[in-house]
């Protein structure tokens, strides 16, 4: 078992990362988003988890600790992996 909140910080840090629900929407159907991370909160993550071929993983806490734990300073209630950089991130 990874640390979810580990390889989060690093994906955002070294890879590349969309943050927000509209920017999710849009590199998932564009194919980008090799894994979608939702919040246990998120408003359309029941509407999200049928509509793609991408991983989806649902993270155990509120879009206001998804945002602390890629180390940003704002609510993140869905993003998108795009390139994990140095993260472990795709084995989760």
């Amino acid at each position: 078992m990874i640390d979810i909140v580990r390889a989060l910080k690093t994906a955002a840090a070294t890879g590349e990362v969309r943050f927000g629900l509209a920017e999710t929407k849009k590199s998932m159907k564009n194919g980008e988003a090799k894994l979608v991370v939702l919040a246990s909160n998120c408003p359309e993550k029941d509407s999200l988890e049928g509509q793609t071929s991408s991983k989806i993983v649902v993270f155990q806490g509120t879009n206001v600790e998804l945002g602390a734990a890629c180390g940003k300073p704002f609510s993140i209630s869905a993003l998108a992996i795009v390139s994990p950089g140095e993260s472990n991130i795709l084995s989760a």
